[in-house]
């Protein structure tokens, strides 16, 4: 590319990404210019618009824009694909609020799992999640927050996070819907538990999980984990067990 032109196009690229910090390039009408700064800041605002609805209308217009343009300012995305941008707002975002990283996060998390196309790994769909070594879907992610980000929005912003966290379990179900629900203590260590495995059986899972509960010979214990290995097969978190 001519050093020249590659000049321009490097002025005029800087110019509407951060306009109060680069002047306007010589030769370009102001006019034409505005157009090129608002269809470009516009289509980017929409678009995170749409992914983060609860932080556009907690943060309110003015800061939500603020904080749009501060992103497109100082970030420089990794990726030319619309789907990826919203990862990289999350992982750019300042913590403050404090709660609004945690927040960006969980929203994400929706979009995330309606375009993924990941795949179980290989797993006999009959096997005992009990006696073999149990899978957890791909589409099927236990998540932990300080904060309670379920609740924030406009009329819920907290100036702390409370003692005990946020535990939610976030999946696709057959018909391609994403769903949230909440979990236990006890479920969301069962399903971290069972996401790290590579050889232990749920029986074995369980006992570990008695035992970091303080409850290894508890029968009641031992019973109610299997139950819930259980519900988590016929849910489909668990696809089946490793062959």
């Amino acid at each position: 590319m001519d050093d020249t032109l590659r000049e321009q196009q490097m002025a005029f690229a800087a110019h509407v990404r951060d306009p109060k910090a680069h002047p306007a390039p010589a030769g370009v009408e102001e006019r034409r210019l505005a157009v090129y700064r608002d269809v470009f800041f516009n289509g980017l605002q929409g678009l995170l618009a749409g992914n983060f609805p609860v932080i556009h209308a907690t943060l309110g217009e003015g800061a939500w824009r603020a904080l749009v343009r501060r992103f497109y300012a100082e970030h420089r995305c990794t990726t030319p694909l619309f789907t990826e941008i919203a990862k990289e707002f999350v992982d750019w975002l300042p913590a403050s609020p404090a709660w609004l990283p945690e927040l960006a996060h969980y929203e994400w998390v929706e979009l995330a799992l309606q375009i993924s196309d990941a795949e179980a790994p290989p797993h006999d769909p009959t096997g005992d999640v009990l006696t073999g070594i149990p899978v957890l879907s791909p589409l099927a992610w236990p998540l932990a927050y300080a904060w309670p980000v379920h609740r924030i929005g406009p009329d819920f912003q907290p100036d702390a996070p409370p003692d005990a966290p946020t535990l939610l379990l976030v999946r696709r179900d057959r018909t391609g819907d994403v769903q949230f629900s909440a979990l236990t203590p006890l479920a969301y260590r069962l399903l971290e538990l069972i996401r790290a495995n590579t050889n232990a059986t749920g029986a074995a899972l369980l006992q570990a999980l008695a035992i970091e509960a303080g409850q290894p010979n508890d029968p009641a214990f031992l019973a109610a984990g299997t139950a819930m290995l259980a519900r988590f097969r016929d849910e489909s978190l668990l696809p089946g067990t490793r062959p």
